[in-house]
């Protein structure tokens, strides 16, 4: 976890107390306190998320960039790691958050921006309040899709072929 400060893996260096102390804290911040002492392949997708932001945090980035976070998590750890996300975002002190996703209802609050693209391309850019819209969303899906939900959450639906 310390290891995150470095950007490295398998980190021979001497780990400062103070190092040690803001790795726990970052543990406490993203829930994962419990975990610490837990080996990797001892632990699900949703606390592997936790722990590699976490360790991401250590480099006290300006920025993160969360690239489909939540693939293979169930919907409980999925929720538990929005949350996380929606926290981090709201931080006054934190990295700025880019996301990205398929999935529509992974965008939370905090996030006050949105790109669309289609093939590479952009289709909107700007405001989330404007750019996430049906017409916008069928454009990028190819497919007639209504838009629907507000402030705490969105959901999409897709029209069949």
């Amino acid at each position: 976890m310390v290891s995150g400060k470095f950007a490295q893996l398998d980190l021979w260096a001497r780990v400062s107390a103070a190092d040690r102390a803001a790795a726990r804290k970052l543990l406490r911040l993203v829930g994962a306190a419990a975990l610490a002492r837990r080996e990797w392949q001892h632990l699900s997708q949703g606390e592997r998320q936790r722990m590699l932001i976490a360790r991401a945090l250590m480099a006290q980035p300006q920025l993160l960039i969360l690239d489909e976070p939540c693939a293979g998590l169930d919907p409980v750890a999925r929720a538990d790691f929005l949350a996380l996300v929606n926290r981090l975002a709201r931080r006054r002190r934190g990295p700025a958050l880019v996301l990205v996703t398929h999935h529509v209802e992974e965008i939370t609050p905090a996030f006050t921006h949105a790109l669309l693209l289609r093939g590479g391309r952009v289709v909107a850019a700007g405001a989330r309040a404007k750019v996430l819209n049906s017409k916008n969303l069928s454009t990028v899906f190819g497919r007639r899709a209504q838009l629907s939900g507000g402030k705490h959450g969105l959901r999409l639906n897709v029209a069949q072929r």
